[in-house]
């Protein structure tokens, strides 16, 4: 059952629920600040992207500093949001860039680190 896991409690969602807003408002603003800041800062944290593989928190650091800062506006068609226990998180979005008729997809692994909320494990992709 999901209740021996834990699943959505309400605090717990409500906290990473934020964060990932938090992302998101980055993400489409350029933030590159708080976008190092969300992503942990770790050789262990990846990213897959549309066009690129970044493995360790400073090949996607060196990424989001060289990426133009235009056309990043999307409209997100459906979110997912799910936690297991205290710690751990999966988010999942469908979005659509301004202008594309494409549906690209993005996955997030989220940890709860003594400093907050981070992305470990990132997927984005766009449909064919």
């Amino acid at each position: 059952m999901d209740t021996d896991l834990d699943i959505n409690r309400p605090d717990v969602l409500a906290d990473l629920t934020a964060a990932f807003a938090r992302y998101e408002t980055a993400l489409v603003g350029n933030d590159v600040a708080v976008l190092d800041e969300l992503f942990w800062h770790s050789p262990h944290t990846l990213r897959y992207g549309a066009t690129e593989n970044l493995y360790g928190f400073d090949a996607i650091q060196a990424f989001r500093a060289g990426r133009p800062a235009t056309g990043l506006a999307r409209a997100i068609l459906r979110t997912q949001i799910t936690t297991y226990g205290e710690r751990f998180a999966s988010t999942h979005v469908e979005f659509q860039r301004v202008g594309s008729e494409r549906i690209g997809r993005q996955t997030q692994t989220w940890l709860k680190l003594p400093e907050g909320w981070r992305v470990v494990s990132a997927h984005v992709s766009l449909m064919a």
